[in-house]
């Protein structure tokens, strides 16, 4: 398997998974009483955690791979996206999270998560394209 179908898979993972908490997850919060949330919600992070981490990992150290290997517009592009899902995903949503584990206003918080995960979506939905399309171009090439 190379580098490359690696990171197609990787990205095509993560895709499914944000997709799935724009649609399912984060709207589902608006469902629970805010004590339930509270108890839901430490449980969910811990738990989403063991799939969303590694995938970070492998997704940065393959981007950072695939950069030093060679510089072109999918290696610039994607490295320039995978560092913006970094600092939305450290400096915004993991404050969110954090805000509702320490029992702030639950539902402008749940909203904030709803509405600002589009962004994230929307460039995890991009950086899968981008890797689908490097893939089949360098199919062709091959």
């Amino acid at each position: 398997m190379t580098l490359d179908i690696l990171r197609l898979m990787i990205d095509a993972g993560f895709m499914v998974l944000i997709w799935a908490v724009q649609l399912v997850i984060y709207p589902s919060f608006s469902y629970y009483s805010t004590t339930n949330l509270y108890t839901w919600h430490k449980s969910y992070t811990k738990r989403v955690t063991f799939i969303v981490l590694p995938l970070m990992f492998s997704q940065l150290i393959l981007g950072v791979i695939q950069l030093w290997m060679s510089q072109n517009w999918y290696t610039l592009v994607s490295m320039g996206i995978i560092m913006t899902l970094w600092l939305l995903t450290f400096l915004v949503f993991v404050p969110l999270h954090q805000s509702i584990d320490t029992k702030k206003s639950v539902a402008r918080v749940c909203e904030k998560l709803v509405v600002g995960n589009w962004m994230r979506t929307v460039l995890w939905t991009l950086l899968f394209i981008a890797s689908l399309i490097y893939q089949i171009m360098n199919y062709r090439i091959s």
